[in-house]
């Protein structure tokens, strides 16, 4: 039987875009989501292509399993973690939403970091029926368990993370204005602006992993931040650091470098034009894939 032309050799790196977008939300890490691929390529060097109908579909449950796998044990590392575990942050185009959109539903970081308080079964679910339009029949393949109770884990992934405040993408030019208010307003040491850009009720999160120093719980409420934003930036934004206005998972965030090396990627959830939510990642080894 001859091999189909889809299931051959270079099906793989055809796919390698979208499966990587699969395990980076599975896993929420881009070193972690590597890894994963490089398995999965593995696995297919050494699978009889000429069997596979589907190799997209083939590929999926292979990367699902192995995600799943490791979302098991990288619960029980983040439990020991030092400080707040957050995901890792990509930095992306926001200019080419139809470009992300070949990978699935983007999420926001904000999302992504909710999700670690689902169960692996909860997040996988979720993850690839919602944000990837895979079939529940599929998923439960995947996951050894019977379609409806696939439904029923998504349903109740999506129930929890409303719950915990997941909200829908506001319009960019509103997100962008806030970034840019918050930037000047820190910039100028100016604590009035700062308060005002602020919600009330803000939270800043912060993972250096004990690394590199952060708040190693989150910090509550717009005075406790403004005044931790305002010395921290005149603690650390020095004349050799440049800070740059950057898209983090699609949405206006910042980060600042050394020498070309970035050291921390600031991103926001933004509610009716004030920053509810502020997600510092300063770990030096979660910034270590970003130029």
């Amino acid at each position: 039987m001859n091999e189909e032309p889809s299931a051959g050799p270079d099906a793989f790196e055809a796919e390698r875009r979208y499966l990587g977008a699969v395990a980076y939300r599975l896993l929420g890490t881009v070193t972690d989501a590597e890894d994963v691929l490089q398995d999965a390529w593995l696995r297919w060097r050494g699978t009889d292509r000429s069997a596979v109908a589907d190799p997209r579909a083939f590929l999926t449950t292979v990367v699902t399993r192995l995600c799943y796998d490791h979302l098991g044990s990288a619960r029980a590392r983040r439990e020991s973690y030092v400080g707040e575990w957050l995901p890792e942050p990509r930095l992306t185009d926001e200019d080419r939403p139809a470009r992300l959109a070949e990978f699935g539903q983007s999420v926001s970081f904000a999302v992504l970091a909710l999700m670690e308080r689902l169960t692996p079964a909860e997040r996988t679910a979720f993850v690839l029926h919602d944000l990837f339009a895979v079939g529940f029949e599929e998923i439960a393949g995947a996951l050894d368990r019977s379609p409806a109770a696939v439904r029923q884990l998504a349903s109740r992934a999506r129930r929890r993370l409303r719950a915990e405040g997941r909200r829908g993408r506001i319009a960019p030019d509103e997100h962008r204005a806030a970034v840019r208010a918050f930037t000047e307003a820190a910039a100028g040491g100016d604590l009035g602006a700062l308060l005002a850009v602020l919600d009330p009720q803000v939270v800043w999160h912060s993972d250096g992993g004990g690394v590199v120093s952060a708040s190693m719980r989150p910090v509550y409420g717009a005075d406790k931040v403004a005044r931790l934003v305002l010395g921290l930036v005149e603690r650390f934004i020095t004349p050799d650091v440049a800070v740059a206005t950057v898209s983090v998972d699609g949405e206006p965030g910042l980060a600042w470098s050394v020498g070309g090396q970035v050291r921390g990627v600031l991103a926001f959830t933004v509610v009716d034009g004030r920053i509810r939510e502020a997600y510092a990642v300063v770990n030096p080894e979660k910034l270590a894939h970003l130029v």
